[in-house]
């Protein structure tokens, strides 16, 4: 009993968490009429998801967003607040971060190549100048 009891919680746990992940378009219809999007979820997965490719998002806000997985690919996010933001697995080649804010952004796993760096704040606080 005590084993079916346990496994109920997981499931509905597992259930609850899923859905709280899970992408959601009206977030991307309020970034791409705002450019503002705190905390929201734009996560991207084979199905669904936010395809940014060359998206215009020069000093949006998404402090706290969770864009993992997300394809950023030839994004412009010069000047964008990135604090915080779950960028893990996500398609940055070529974008543009020129002057964004990346404090305590996770980054683990995403595609880098050719990306802008100058006077980026990094995850780690420091600004990084390389790309100037």
């Amino acid at each position: 009993m005590r084993i079916l009891f346990i496994f109920a919680i997981a499931a509905t746990l597992h259930s609850t968490s899923s859905e709280a992940t899970s992408f959601d378009p009206q977030h991307l219809k309020q970034l791409k009429d705002t450019n503002e999007c705190f905390q929201c979820n734009l996560t991207a997965s084979p199905l669904e998801g936010a395809d940014l490719e060359r998206a215009d998002l020069k000093e949006a806000i998404l402090q706290g967003a969770n864009l993992q997985g997300a394809n950023l690919e030839r994004a412009d996010l010069q000047g964008a607040h990135l604090r915080g933001v779950n960028l893990r697995g996500a398609n940055l080649h070529g974008a543009d971060l020129h002057g964004a804010d990346l404090q305590g952004a996770i980054l683990s796993g995403a595609l880098m190549k050719g990306v802008i760096l100058c006077n980026t704040i990094m995850p780690d606080g420091r600004t990084n100048y390389s790309g100037c």
